[in-house]
């Protein structure tokens, strides 16, 4: 039984202080901001959208800033999320050093991946960001990016980090679809519905890496899209009959999910296409209002006054 996993859907981090959260993805990365919200499970943090001009899928980059709400700092390592990556066109890392470097942030070069050069940044949260110079993504950057012809595409992948291999491979190719590109010593890139930006996930075999845990500074999880709840469904029941522990269809209200983990402990989630961001503002007017879900309305004046302010 196959599963139509379409690609990346979005990447969830927990961020340390919202402000400097907004000012590191808007003014430094040059995204567009398309949600304001709060997390389902604590009114009282943000949950922070980031993404192309519609927030599509695949460009999406989402964190929980928790500052001050009793989270620790969290421990990069096996299970886990421990880099994502974002496009940018090829020719564009000497703009985006400077650019970096010039808000007092440290860039680092990495070697050539599969014939692709990237540098990394730490952003004021400690999460491991990436930009990858590529000649392959022909996705539409937000037109008003201060950025310009340099600005990210969307999301390129993300490093996932495992002790063993080999289970996850495994798990991800004969339940998501995904198939194996490209490999290097200790790093398997697998691709589904085609070997583009956007579409791919580095597993990286790592022994003796500490075990990860979740907190500030760190992925929670990755998200990859399905078309419809359909679908969703039939994937779904497809885990439980593997008795593999899946959560019911969640209603994320811009999209639904279910959220099970593979073998290597790294949490993975399946989100629809649909409904999409611009149900409850418009395109022009995403990410400028705080949206809350419809059975947090009758509490908006105490969730208000509970979060920090933000300017942007």
């Amino acid at each position: 039984m196959s599963f139509p996993i379409l690609g990346l859907h979005h990447v969830t981090a927990t961020a340390d202080d919202a402000q400097a959260d907004l000012d590191f993805n808007l003014e430094a990365l040059g995204l567009r901001l398309v949600k304001k919200t709060v997390n389902f499970d604590n009114h009282s943090v943000y949950h922070f959208y980031y993404g192309d001009e519609h927030g599509r899928p695949g460009t999406i980059w989402t964190t929980f800033p928790y500052k001050g709400r009793g989270v620790a700092t969290g421990i990069k390592g096996a299970g886990q999320i421990t880099t994502t990556s974002f496009s940018v066109p090829a020719g564009s890392l000497d703009a985006w050093r400077a650019r970096l470097a010039a808000r007092g942030l440290t860039v680092l070069d990495e070697p050539p991946r599969f014939d692709e050069e990237s540098i990394v940044v730490v952003d004021p949260s400690g999460l491991n960001i990436e930009l990858i110079a590529t000649s392959r993504d022909d996705r539409t950057p937000w037109p008003a990016s201060p950025l310009g012809d340099d600005a990210i595409r969307g999301i390129h992948s993300v490093t996932l980090t495992v002790r063993d291999a080999a289970p996850t491979i495994a798990f991800m190719r004969d339940l998501l679809g995904f198939e194996i590109v490209n490999e290097m010593a200790g790093r398997t890139r697998l691709a589904v519905n085609g070997d583009m930006p956007g579409k791919t996930i580095d597993v990286v075999h790592a022994p003796n890496a500490e075990a990860a845990r979740n907190g500030l500074g760190t992925v929670h999880h990755v998200a990859m899209a399905i078309a419809d709840g359909t679908e969703q469904l039939r994937l779904r029941e497809e885990i439980e009959r593997r008795r593999i522990t899946v959560t019911p269809v969640m209603d994320r209200q811009y999209f639904t999910s279910i959220y099970f983990r593979e073998p290597g402990g790294v949490l993975f989630e399946v989100a629809t296409l649909r409904p999409g961001f611009a149900i409850d503002e418009s395109v022009e007017e995403l990410g400028r209002a705080l949206k809350l879900p419809p059975a947090a309305e009758t509490n908006r004046a105490t969730i208000e006054a509970n979060l920090p302010i933000v300017y942007y």
